[in-house]
């Protein structure tokens, strides 16, 4: 039994580890598709598109982004934030999460904390995160994003 119990943590720590398999648990598979949601993301960041990251977000103007002391409410608005803030490849630069934590609070939410950071050609900026995610018909969406950034030296 405490065997289980330690592979069944180890499963929800380790990046990577909760990837959807036959016959898990359906825990155990949401954790595995959030996961894997955040991967796509990554990648449609690194590639330099936005509107691919932002597919990711709950297209509602009811989605809640904060960062930098300020409060953003809507898909939109955020969308617009980010590609201001991003106008091109150099600022996007290669985005990396590491030490995710995926916690389910339902079968229909999860919540997620991290760090992220960016690298890029003139600095290497980063910092951590919470976001909450929720369960659609067309899977799972970020409902409310709220990032800080470690201070710059």
């Amino acid at each position: 039994m405490v065997r289980t119990a330690a592979i069944l943590l180890l499963a929800l720590t380790v990046p990577g580890a909760g990837r959807a398999r036959a016959g898990q648990s359906p825990d155990t598979a949401s954790i595995a598709e959030i996961r894997n949601t955040i991967e796509i993301q990554t990648e449609a960041w690194n590639r330099g598109d936005i509107d691919g990251y932002m597919q990711y977000y709950w297209h509602s103007d009811s989605m809640l982004f904060t960062s930098g002391g300020q409060i953003r409410r809507g898909w939109q608005a955020t969308l617009e934030k980010y590609k201001k803030s991003y106008d091109s490849k150099e600022k996007m630069g290669t985005l990396r999460f590491s030490e995710m934590e995926v916690h389910l609070l339902s079968p229909e939410s999860a919540w997620v904390f991290g760090h992220w950071e960016l690298k890029r050609k003139k600095d290497h900026p980063g910092g951590v995160f919470t976001v909450i995610f929720r369960k659609f018909s067309d899977g799972w969406k970020i409902i409310h994003d709220h990032t800080s950034s470690k201070p710059r030296n």
